[in-house]
């Protein structure tokens, strides 16, 4: 019983049948495939919900107004970046057995207004719970809830003229 050959048939290397992905003779190379390059996406259409509108501007409304751009840290990829950044920071304002006082509000404001983002503990102590004391506080001074973790609250807001933090877009 004999064991078919593998084309070539001498040590030499070369063979009479082209590998896949050599490159030919001549010394030339192929150019690479690029991934998804075949592929053609087609843009979608927005669709308002209330009116029934179709839309391919998403900055207008269906009255023709333009959108106010918000400021405001709300998606994903913000929040996570100033989580990151409040990491390292210590602790600014501790509300304690008084609670939410005017004086915790003014300080909290202030020290938003020098740092944008704050680092707050609550007290254990404090007649506020721990997880209604973050919302609260960040309603009333005005500022976006980043985090609450264990007792220690989190808050930021953008400083109106002179932003020290650069949010990623």
């Amino acid at each position: 019983m004999s064991v078919p050959s593998r084309g070539g048939g001498g040590r030499s290397g070369k063979s009479d049948v082209a590998r896949p992905g050599a490159a030919p003779e001549g010394g030339e190379r192929t150019p690479k495939k690029k991934a998804g390059g075949g592929r053609r996406t087609r843009v979608k259409q927005r669709f308002d919900k209330k009116s029934g509108d179709v839309r391919n501007k998403p900055d207008t409304r269906a009255d023709g107004s333009t959108k106010p751009k918000i400021v405001g840290p709300i998606t994903g990829g913000r929040i996570r970046h100033l989580r990151g950044l409040g990491h390292h920071l210590d602790v600014v304002v501790q509300i304690g057995k008084d609670g939410l006082t005017d004086a915790i509000l003014a300080a909290t404001g202030e020290a938003l207004r020098t740092h944008e983002l704050v680092k707050v503990k609550v007290g254990s102590e404090c007649p506020v719970d721990r997880k209604e004391a973050g919302p609260e506080l960040a309603t009333k001074t005005g500022a976006t809830l980043v985090q609450v973790l264990g007792r220690t609250v989190l808050l930021y807001k953008r400083h109106p003229s002179k932003p020290k933090i650069e949010l990623p877009r």
